[in-house]
């Protein structure tokens, strides 16, 4: 074999300038272990190099060749991407909220404000659109993962033909990281079982901690360190999830700085922050004791005034009127008052803490003497702020959720733990609907800016030199990935791993950047939006928009017009009324019948048809899972940590669990099987060897069988017996609970779980990790001491 010649010292470089990809870039000297090169990047990942060295019949007469490693184009810089939870345009105070946000004020201050940047309105969406840079529906979140149907828009699956900019950044030569929530994998697929290719490896993301789902209780969160539950709260009085993900985070940084100080990073950074359940330290509840005593209306008011001065909202924005359906301040009563305000503080805590966690990381990267060369992009929110705790607030969101309003009497006996572990609170609607100023709408509203107008900061020393400038271009989520793209000088692949790509579906934003570019046109020209049949088109700053035919915090309980042609549609000219103020669909008929038009024609191309507005039977679908189909599921042993798209689903149906057991020496104690916990669930288990069935009703209400006597040692079988009555969802039904053939207790109950038993706690067997159903009972993790041979749960 001849031997291939090697310059002593090459360095290929032929850089194409910024923003545009580079050719192939060598340092080094091929095939020394040093050698480092730039891809081609159209096919990821790249091909195997040819071998450029020797091989004879012994090392002795031959020539070594090292593959060059894989690095970005010179120059390109860390990407770190921050998105907080359900905060609308006017939470924070970088875009006139009255919360302080000084984390955002920093990257605002050394970068830029975007004043028209949009969401999707929803979670799993947003997130989707975040990562991918192609609309929702085009890559199967049209709603969040876990209301999916079986359709290409819907399905929850982001394809093989969507990789993530984790995977393309990966592939570039990127160290890349998620720390956070992870709202994008399918919520079937949460078990080690798997699949693992939509957990945050399988997107190209080399390191993940965080939570699996829409939110988690951040006092005892459902964590993940890869693929591995992990419980680090477990000996430590006072944790919090919101400031262990961003020391985890520091950690990752100043350890990847020290084995490899010249590898750029990407970092995705997503807490739950301010998501419900809203659970800032006591520490930050205290700051805001008193602030919001002024209530809804006048802070909407301040808000207003606030954007005016500052600049992020136009000199003729209109504050959009307030909606009939939700009180004025000044007509509540003393109680809902104290409660109400009570809920703000403790929301208002949570979005100041996670800032400044936030702050804490982009402080860590400062230190590091890798912020000047970083893009930082922050975004408040994935969406508006959400209308998901009722008109009354809530102690406990699930039951929210679940259409169940807790009288505020009842509220306020939970006044002084609001935002501990003892609650998972929520508020007012009447709150998010201010918080959302000068919009209208909430969370989940697509066709309305109080559900898609998101503040956004955009902050690269190196690079973006109007510092303190405000940007007025319209802009979506898929935006960001092309702009980051660009930023690094790679280039969008058109295949990875083998698979054909769809194309990137936003556009750069990076044309905003420069100072005489402040005012030029935006590149983003038509846009749709759709979220649960709640649809709008943006087109040269036109605006055609549904009205939603039901608030959001109704659930969808309650008559909806016939999805296609039954929706009432209002026109704006947002070139003259950045807030959709004055609808303009009575004077323009042709100019909205050409919007509606385009719509159809949008929907069409990105995958939105078929409509559907049915939430209720959304929630209920069937989905893929190890369990569909069956009625009988068999254990024995210890098992935990099962979620809930594998668990037996008890819900809405009569069903029989039996546990044959062995009972110790000196008599048992512990959990024969649970799932869920402090906020709903149930228990079957032993206490002081008595058997108790535990029944928990979103921490509303609490059904208790047990026997009078303890277990003799030995053998029994214990079989919790419950039909349901059937009418409908969360109706009653009868229990009977058995030990060895012989009824030991029964009673009749009226309620029972309506829709979801948990969130994100599993189901566990022999053991109860998390928190249990009953503290009064028992501490976790309430290890059984005896054995369970077998445990079954037969569902009719």
């Amino acid at each position: 074999m001849k031997s291939t010649a090697i310059a002593s010292t090459a360095i290929i470089t032929i850089l194409m300038g910024f923003g545009a990809a580079s050719a192939q870039q060598i340092t080094g000297t091929p095939g020394n272990p040093d050698a480092t090169t730039t891809v081609d990047g159209r096919y990821l990942p790249n091909p195997p190099p040819t071998f450029g060295g020797a091989i004879g019949l012994s090392a002795k007469n031959s020539k070594p060749y090292w593959p060059p490693q894989i690095v970005p184009p010179k120059g390109a810089p860390n990407i770190l991407l921050i998105m907080t939870d359900d905060a609308g345009y006017g939470v924070p105070g970088t875009f006139g909220g009255v919360v302080p946000t000084p984390a955002l004020d920093r990257i605002a201050q050394a970068g830029l404000r975007y004043t028209q940047f949009n969401s999707t309105a929803l979670c799993s969406p947003s997130r989707a659109a975040l990562i991918t840079g192609r609309n929702h529906h085009s890559v199967g979140f049209g709603v969040i993962s876990e209301q999916a149907t079986g359709y290409p828009g819907y399905d929850s699956i982001l394809g093989l033909d969507n990789a993530s900019v984790g995977e393309i950044l990966k592939d570039n030569g990127y160290a890349t990281s998620w720390f956070g929530k992870n709202h994008n994998t399918p919520s079937y697929q949460y078990s080690l079982a798997g699949p693992y290719d939509q957990w945050p490896s399988g997107m190209g993301f080399e390191y993940f901690y965080g939570f699996m789902g829409g939110e988690t209780d951040q006092w005892t969160p459902y964590l993940f360190r890869d693929h591995t539950q992990i419980f680090p709260w477990i000996g430590k009085p006072g944790y919090n999830l919101t400031t262990d993900m961003a020391d985890e985070a520091i950690g990752y940084m100043r350890q990847l700085s020290v084995v490899a100080p010249d590898k750029p990073f990407f970092l995705y950074y997503v807490p739950g922050g301010t998501h419900a359940p809203h659970h800032p330290t006591q520490e930050w509840v205290d700051k805001f004791k008193g602030k919001f005593d002024m209530g809804w209306n006048a802070m909407r008011d301040q808000i207003f005034a606030n954007q005016k001065k500052l600049g992020v909202i136009p000199a003729n924005a209109q504050l959009t009127p307030w909606p009939n359906d939700l009180p004025k301040w000044d007509t509540l009563d003393a109680d809902s008052k104290k409660l109400f305000a009570r809920q703000a503080e403790v929301y208002a805590a949570y979005v100041a803490y996670t800032d400044n966690e936030i702050g804490r990381v982009i402080q860590a990267v400062d230190d590091l003497g890798k912020l000047d060369n970083t893009l930082v992009i922050y975004i408040e929110g994935d969406n508006g702020t959400s209308a998901e705790g009722s008109t009354v607030g809530t102690p406990f969101d699930l039951a929210a959720i679940e259409g169940i309003n807790v009288p505020v009497k009842e509220q306020l006996k939970y006044y002084d733990v609001w935002g501990s572990d003892k609650t998972q609170p929520h508020m007012s609607v009447a709150w998010s609907w201010a918080f959302d100023t000068p919009f209208k709408w909430t969370k989940q509203v697509a066709s309305h800016f109080g559900g898609t107008r998101q503040g956004m900061a955009m902050a690269w020393p190196a690079r973006i030199k109007d510092a303190g400038g405000i940007r007025t271009q319209f802009h979506h989520l898929i935006d960001i990935v092309p702009t980051i793209l660009e930023a690094t000088g790679i280039q969008a692949p058109v295949m990875v791993n083998g698979v054909a790509q769809k194309p990137i579906e936003g556009v750069s934003m990076a044309y905003s950047w420069d100072k005489e570019n402040a005012n030029t046109a935006s590149r983003r020209t038509t846009q749709y939006f759709e979220m649960l049949a709640n649809r709008a088109i943006y087109h040269d700053g036109w605006m055609a928009s549904t009205t939603p035919p039901l608030a959001p915090w109704l659930l969808g309980l309650g008559k909806m017009p016939e999805v296609v042609n039954g929706y009432t549609w209002e026109l704006y000219n947002l070139n003259e009324d950045y807030s959709q103020n004055n609808d303009l669909a009575a004077k323009m008929p042709d100019k909205l019948q050409e919007l509606k038009e385009l719509f159809l024609v949008e929907a069409a191309k990105y995958g939105v048809f078929p409509l559907d507005n049915d939430f209720l039977q959304r929630v209920l679908a069937p989905r893929p899972s190890a369990t569909a189909g069956k009625t009988l599921f068999t254990y024995s042993g210890e098992i935990s940590g099962l979620p809930s798209g594998n668990a037996p689903d008890i819900v809405n149906k009569s069903y029989t669990v039996t546990a044959e057991v062995d009972v110790p020496q000196g008599g048992g104690d512990g959990m024969l099987v649970t799932q869920g916990g402090r906020f709903g669930g149930y228990g079957l288990y032993l206490l002081k060897g008595k058997p108790v069935f535990l029944y928990n009703l979103l921490a509303l209400e609490k059904f208790r069988w047990e026997g009078q006597d303890a277990l003799t040692p030995g053998k029994h079988t214990i079989v919790f017996t419950f039909k349901y009555d059937g009418g409908g969802p969360g109706k009653g039904g009868s229990g009977v609970l058995n030990v060895d053939g012989k009824e030991v207790a029964s009673q009749k109950v009226a309620n029972t779980v309506p829709f979801l038993m948990t969130i994100d706690e599993t189901f566990d067997v022999g053991v109860d990790t998390r928190t249990g159903v009953e503290d009064g009972d028992y501490q976790v993790p309430f290890q059984f001491t005896g054995t369970i041979d077998k445990l079954s749960v037969q569902l009719n």
